[in-house]
């Protein structure tokens, strides 16, 4: 009878440590359940970080690219502007000394018929003005066409650096944001790995 109770003693104990242990296994389960939805839950934060970052980065760098054409824009109407002016008195001016040489001649011509002699040499002499202002209009005319030509050339180049420069900036912003993405998603397989391995 003594020997039977010990047994039955002996195998109550077994049945309540292995409840015991059961019951602590379930909460080293439930333990490392909340520790891997909390680390879950920075990456998350981590991430929505990250983007915001990004967004932020991205929109002042558009806001500078767009800053620098328009000054680049500008200045280039401004040249434009300036140019014309500057090239348009020039005409005017010589415009009307071309009228008040082309009345000078005029009226020289009226008096060539008792003077013809004596006026001849003045005709000519006006003649000769009224050629060299045609030659320096046409000289300017021409000098006018390639300052255009020039300008617009150098206007393309600009707006050409403008470009390049965005292009290169758009590339690297795409190049950091790719880096970035593949350092959290090897950042989020490493935790998963280490989470489910440790």
């Amino acid at each position: 009878m003594a020997a039977g109770r010990k047994a039955a003693g002996k195998s109550t104990k077994i049945i309540q440590e292995q409840k015991l242990m059961q019951s602590y296994e379930i909460e080293q389960k439930d333990l490392s359940g909340s520790e891997e939805d909390a680390k879950n839950a920075d990456i998350s934060k981590a991430l929505l970080a990250k983007r915001k970052r990004l967004e932020t980065y991205t929109k002042a760098s558009l806001k500078t690219s767009n800053m620098k054409i328009e000054q680049v824009w500008k200045t280039q109407q401004e040249d434009r502007q300036k140019l014309s002016n500057e090239y348009s008195q020039q005409f005017l001016d010589l415009f009307q000394q071309w009228e008040v040489d082309v009345q000078k001649a005029e009226e020289q011509e009226e008096k060539l018929t008792n003077m013809f002699r004596q006026q001849q040499k003045l005709f000519q002499q006006a003649r000769i003005v009224q050629s060299q202002r045609l030659k320096t209009i046409k000289q300017l005319h021409e000098q006018f066409l390639k300052s255009v030509s020039d300008l617009e050339k150098t206007h393309e180049n600009h707006l050409s650096g403008a470009q390049n420069e965005l292009k290169k900036e758009m590339a690297l912003l795409q190049k950091k944001i790719m880096m970035d993405t593949q350092q959290q998603e090897m950042a989020s397989v490493r935790k998963s790995l280490q989470s489910m391995l440790f």
